[in-house]
């Protein structure tokens, strides 16, 4: 596992890649919520009443924060969050 310090404008959060057998986990988290990777659940995310946003197809840190929004928690949407922001954008909105 590895462990990253990402800093965005008007703060900091902390990303995590996760190597698996035939994949990456990767996801940052941010103050209140956290942008993951296709290879968690959004029902989950919202049964626990987390702010949380899913993009696919990523398995750096880096591609995370650059790719586009696919999904949205209630909670997420709720800090303004939308399906087809960046990653980065849409921490900043957790911070």
């Amino acid at each position: 596992m590895k462990r990253f310090e990402v800093k965005l404008k008007n703060g900091m959060a902390e990303g995590y890649e996760i190597k698996l057998p035939n994949t990456s986990l990767v996801f940052v988290l941010a103050k209140q919520g956290y942008v993951m990777c296709g290879y968690l659940n959004m029902a989950t995310a919202d049964k626990m009443g987390d702010a949380a946003a899913i993009v696919r197809g990523v398995t750096t840190v880096n591609e995370l924060l650059k790719a586009k929004i696919q999904e949205v928690s209630v909670i997420a949407k709720q800090l303004g969050i939308e399906i087809g922001m960046s990653g980065e954008t849409a921490l900043e909105k957790m911070l």
